[in-house]
């Protein structure tokens, strides 16, 4: 049995990462002791390692929790994990692309700087006009403001 911060050194996260997967249901609470503390058993250990390499991986809570709920029936088809992972994938994807071309866009405003005084400088013109720019790197993929 774990205390909740030897399952949290373990899984190599925060104990308040462990309380916020309890809170939405990813991670069951874990049995409270007579001292209310709680205790975690292996296939506690598991799930929480299940969903930190899930998370490195770049996966989003609502896709985590539905592989989780694959898991728990080991008699199902992998097909549906397939199609996460595969939406995971296209994910990644779509920000390498986004990447790429932020990148370019960086380069060309610091070549295209004269090191001259700021009134002149390409940098601060196409960061204040971004007509300037040569692609449009403004949204992802859903067409909101994605922060990297």
């Amino acid at each position: 049995m774990y205390s909740i911060g030897d399952l949290a050194r373990e899984a190599g996260i925060k104990v308040q990462t462990v309380r916020y997967y309890e809170q939405i249901g990813i991670l069951p609470e874990g049995e409270r002791t007579s001292g209310n503390q709680r205790r975690y058993d292996e296939a506690a250990r598991r799930r929480l390692n299940f969903i930190r390499h899930a998370r490195e991986l770049g996966f989003p809570l609502d896709a985590i929790r539905e592989l989780l709920a694959l898991a728990d029936q080991p008699d199902t088809p992998c097909d549906r994990a397939d199609a996460i992972a595969r939406r995971q994938l296209d994910a990644v994807d779509r920000r390498i692309a986004r990447l790429v071309s932020l990148r370019a866009e960086l380069s060309r405003m610091i070549d295209d700087c004269s090191a001259g005084p700021i009134a002149e400088c390409r940098i601060i013109e196409t960061l204040g006009d971004h007509s300037l720019c040569l692609t449009d790197h403004s949204a992802g993929a859903n067409g909101e403001s994605a922060p990297l």
